[in-house]
């Protein structure tokens, strides 16, 4: 899960280079380096929330998974029970 927050943190450098070449402005300038952590906490803390979203749908995901299939088995159960009375 670690790999995602660097991919976003890596994003966030990704665009500040980005802005700055759209800007035709150097990318390494002593006054504005403390900007690159900004951008790279500011990914990186992105891709941590998106790791909690993806992590609760899957929870959601695997809740309704395991509620379909007992709802499967009781309705299986109930097919054999009313066949057997046939």
């Amino acid at each position: 899960m670690v790999h995602k927050v660097l991919f976003w943190s890596g994003l966030g450098i990704a665009a500040r280079f980005w802005q700055l070449g759209i800007e035709m402005r150097p990318l390494f300038n002593k006054e504005s380096l403390w900007v690159y952590p900004v951008y790279a906490g500011i990914g990186g803390s992105f891709g941590y929330w998106l790791m909690g979203v993806e992590h609760r749908q899957f929870k959601y995901l695997a809740d309704r998974r395991d509620t379909l299939l007992e709802k499967r088995a009781r309705r299986k159960e109930r097919e054999e029970a009313s066949a057997e009375q046939s």
